[in-house]
């Protein structure tokens, strides 16, 4: 879909966080049947992070957010959470953060699994064009947790962060051009994880999905913006595995110097994944003024998500 509102969002302030615990490819190696060249081959991951509460990372990352944006919890309408991992079953882990950050509006969280932030992007944004002002968006996981660390298949996979945002409203459309909201419920049980229990994944079937999904969601919301590939400045996609990002950018013909990519040093963070690799691009340069951003991604459900905004916000060398 297009946006087409009175009032748009614009993005004034990020932040992210990291749990200090570094697992590498090398702690795996000394204890499970696998190696670092296994993994960094056929994922790309060669460390990821362990520890820390959903809610700690969350306020971490919401606090840099505000903090950048000049904003205190006292001036945020509305806190969204995009997380598979909350802390409690009840209540919600963003009313955990809306206390610590002193927020007076309303917190939720949202489990669309590693689709979760851009699913919130653009709730953010449908509550801004109703009215609020002012909304911080955060991608928390600690999925370390709900990972069996002794099953080769998933343990070197997955780790823990978060990223956060500030949107605020501004006159006319703002940042958000188009976007594709999307879930395939009977591709629920490819990967799944029951309360009380670990990650169970059928690897080679979320594979092939993923690459489908998330190019037909990108040409979906390139279409409904006008634009083709050849406009994008940026693609920012899901942090899952080098091989499935590399593969939905060769088919939708971006080079892989226009993606960002942090799963190297993370691991699949799931909704924190794409707030993480979106702030490292922006704090290394690679946003500029009005440059076309895809932000892209699957995960459990089925479900995906597409997003392209139009880079109005701040820039790193406007904070000074």
């Amino acid at each position: 879909m297009t946006t087409s509102t009175a009032l748009g969002a614009t993005i004034t302030g990020w932040g992210t966080a990291l749990p200090d615990i570094v697992v590498t490819n090398a702690d795996f190696e000394a204890r499970l049947d696998t190696t670092d060249e296994w993994i960094t081959e056929r994922t790309g991951i060669r460390e990821r992070r362990h520890g820390g509460t959903t809610a700690s990372l969350a306020v971490e990352a919401g606090r840099k957010a505000l903090e950048m944006a000049g904003l205190t919890g006292a001036d945020i309408d509305f806190i969204l959470l995009a997380t598979t991992t909350p802390d409690y079953q009840i209540p919600s882990t963003a009313s955990q953060v809306q206390e610590e950050l002193e927020i007076n509006g309303g917190a939720c969280d949202i489990n669309a699994a590693c689709s979760g932030f851009v699913y919130g992007l653009v709730q953010a944004h449908g509550l801004i064009a109703m009215g609020l002002k002012r909304i911080l968006l955060v991608g928390a996981e600690t999925l370390a947790k709900v990972t069996d660390q002794e099953d080769r298949n998933t343990a070197i996979l997955f780790g823990n962060g978060a990223g956060a945002v500030v949107l605020e409203a501004v006159e006319g459309q703002g940042q958000l051009l188009s976007f594709d909201l999307g879930s395939d419920g009977t591709a629920r049980e490819l990967l799944d994880a029951p309360i009380g229990g670990y990650i169970n994944m059928v690897g080679k079937e979320v594979f092939r999905k993923a690459v489908t999904v998330m190019v037909d969601s990108a040409r979906t919301s390139l279409s409904d913006a006008h634009l083709t590939s050849d406009d994008l400045a940026l693609v920012v996609p899901h942090q899952a595995n080098i091989r499935i990002i590399e593969a939905a950018c060769s088919r939708l013909d971006v080079p892989m110097d226009r993606v960002a990519v942090v799963l190297d040093r993370t691991g699949n963070t799931s909704s924190a994944s794409i707030p993480l690799a979106l702030v490292d691009a922006i704090e290394h340069g690679r946003v500029k003024r009005d440059d076309n951003v895809l932000l892209v991604g699957f995960g459990a459900g089925m479900s995906w998500a597409s997003a392209i905004i139009r880079w109005t916000g701040r820039l790193p060398e406007e904070n000074a």
